[in-house]
């Protein structure tokens, strides 16, 4: 049986597991740092930055939908931001994924969100086919950009950017 439910604070020792997860699917096993802490301290506090839900298939944990809301200002309207949908290997194949995207788009929607959007790796082809078939339009033609670690401080800083 299939439960989608919000997380609680009880259980951010099951999505740290599950971003780990997520991390090795995408390539970086080691690429986690963020703790129990971290995700107790930032999404389950006073004023929550981040929001997920759960994923149980028979009452084991099986994936999840870590998300918030950002805005549009051309829109000018809350937008639903997924930053990560991951899915166990053992539990694919069971509309898991389809049913974290509903429940999203219906949140979206009771939230008044103008997109609901996200990132997709370029390699992983099922997750873009899977996306278009929900009537998702992958734009290639806009590029991440990521600003972190000590660039990042240098440019808090004033400092010149490094090679300036």
């Amino acid at each position: 049986m299939l439960a989608i439910r919000s997380a609680v604070a009880g259980d951010v020792p099951v999505i740290l597991q599950l971003i780990r997860a997520l991390a090795a699917f995408e390539r970086e096993p080691d690429a986690v740092v963020a703790t129990e802490a971290d995700l107790l301290r930032d999404g389950f506090g006073p004023s929550p930055r981040f929001r997920v839900l759960l994923a149980e298939d028979d009452g084991q944990p099986a994936g999840f939908a870590f998300h918030f809301f950002a805005y549009s200002t051309w829109r000018g309207r809350p937008v639903l931001y997924l930053e990560d949908l991951f899915v166990l290997p053992e539990h694919r194949s069971k509309g898991i994924g389809l049913a974290l995207m509903r429940a999203l788009a219906r949140r979206a929607v009771d939230e008044g969100c103008a997109r609901f959007v996200w990132e997709v790796l370029d390699w992983n082809g099922q997750a873009i086919r899977f996306y278009e078939s929900l009537g998702a339009e992958v734009l290639r033609s806009w590029l991440n950009v990521r600003l972190e670690g000590s660039a990042l401080a240098r440019l808090a800083e004033g400092a010149p950017a490094a090679g300036s």
